[in-house]
C-alpha cells in the first residue's frame, strides 16, 4: 500500500470492524444509493451528471455524500480533470468490481421480491 492509498477509516467503518465483517459491509455498502451506484459504475466510468442519472431520484446532496463515502472507502475513485467547466468522472477500485457478483445476486433478489410480495401488493 503506498501513501496515496492510506486513507482515513470513517468512524461506522471502524467500529463495525469491532464487531463483525458483515457489519463492515453494512457500513461501507448501506448507505443510501450505494448500491446503486456500484451497480451503475459496474458499466465503466461516468461522469457526475450521467451517473445521477442512471441513479435515479437522488438529490445531488446525497449523491455527492454517498461518492464520497464510497470513494473513502475505497470502493469508487474520483478523477477530477483541469479543465473548465470542471469534469470529473468516477469508476470503480478493484475493491470496487470484486462487488459484482453480489451486486448481481442482489439485483435478481430484488427483482424476484418486487415480484412476488411488492407487486400484488400494489393490485
Amino acid at each position: 500500500m503506498t501513501s496515496d492509498d492510506v486513507r482515513e477509516l470513517r468512524e461506522p467503518v471502524r467500529r463495525a470492524y469491532e464487531v463483525c465483517p458483515v457489519e463492515v459491509s453494512i457500513a461501507v455498502l448501506g448507505g443510501s444509493w450505494k448500491m446503486t451506484i456500484v451497480k451503475n459504475l459496474l458499466t465503466g466510468t461516468l461522469r457526475y451528471g450521467e451517473l445521477c442519472r442512471a441513479v435515479g431520484p437522488v438529490t445531488p446532496r446525497v449523491l455527492t455524500r454517498q461518492l464520497r463515502e464510497l470513494e473513502c472507502d475505497g470502493i469508487v475513485r474520483r478523477t477530477a480533470y483541469p479543465e473548465v467547466p470542471p469534469k470529473v468522472e468516477y469508476s470503480l477500485t478493484e475493491q470496487g468490481r470484486a462487488l459484482e457478483p453480489f451486486v448481481t445476486a442482489l439485483n435478481e433478489w430484488g427483482t424476484r421480491y418486487a415480484d412476488e410480495a411488492i407487486a400484488p401488493r400494489l393490485r
